[in-house]
């Protein structure tokens, strides 16, 4: 627990890493960050995010350009090639170095202040987006993007892959999040954030991937074919997947 003066308690929690995409060339950890406040500082007073590694390297960077000569906290190191143990030990002990990044940051008012922690902590907004909503060029402030878009259940184990589940019902113990929107509708309302020029950023996959389906002698007529011919909607064009992680590295 975190307390300030004022008696006012923030709890954080990094927990539960997952590898997602297993097996790819894509695959990382994320972990999820759970927050629990009744601090005036913060806009929700509960909620709950997936970020990975890079992301964390992303906002100490932000942090460290914007505290002038107020001392960030260090995060565990990056590489796991020097480390002598499992790979399970390894994402456990980065694990407890980025929880106790957290705690150390949230005891800083001056990092407190900054808006970009804040989208980080309580919205699901990919990087280039938080970076636009803070600079002005999205359509929403720091404010209403987080009560629209943090991320909702906490224990989804996926970010932007797939169907977006709906959130978890009232009161249910440590599924409701900050917010009342979803991932989708973020990225649906920063259609550009690949071009926002953000370090970590990547454009969507190449043009190709989301081609219309051929023609195919095993398919019965009509469900192969482009949506223009079918009137059914069966060869509808599969929509690309939303530009969350298109990254070829584990960090």
């Amino acid at each position: 627990m975190l307390e300030n003066r004022e008696e006012e308690l923030t709890t954080v929690r990094v927990q539960d890493p997952r590898v997602q995409n297993e097996g790819s060339w894509n695959s990382y950890v994320d972990y999820k960050i759970f927050l629990h406040t009744n601090s005036k500082a913060f806009t929700a007073k509960t909620s709950c995010v997936r970020r990975r590694y890079r992301e964390f390297v992303w906002l100490r960077r932000q942090l460290q350009k914007n505290a002038g000569l107020v001392p960030v906290p260090e995060l565990p190191g990056k590489s796991a090639a020097f480390f002598v143990g499992s790979t399970d030990e390894f994402i456990e002990k980065r694990r407890q170095g980025l929880q106790q990044f957290l705690e150390k940051v949230l005891q800083s008012v001056v990092l407190l202040s900054d808006s970009r922690l804040h989208l980080f902590l309580q919205s699901q907004l990919p990087v280039p987006a938080i970076e636009a909503c803070v600079q002005g060029r999205g359509p929403h402030g720091v404010t209403e993007a987080i009560l629209r878009y943090a991320m909702a259940p906490c224990a989804w184990g996926h970010r932007g892959h797939g169907p977006v589940p709906a959130p978890a019902p009232p009161g249910h113990p440590g599924d409701v999040c900050a917010g009342l929107g979803s991932a989708q509708g973020c990225l649906e309302s920063f259609p550009y954030w690949g071009d926002f020029g953000v370090d970590e950023a990547r454009p969507e996959s190449p043009a190709g991937h989301g081609v219309t389906p051929l023609e195919s002698p095993e398919s019965p007529a009509g469900h192969g074919v482009t949506p223009v011919e079918s009137p059914t909607g069966h060869g509808v064009t599969p929509p690309e997947e939303p530009p969350w992680d298109v990254r070829p590295d584990t960090e």
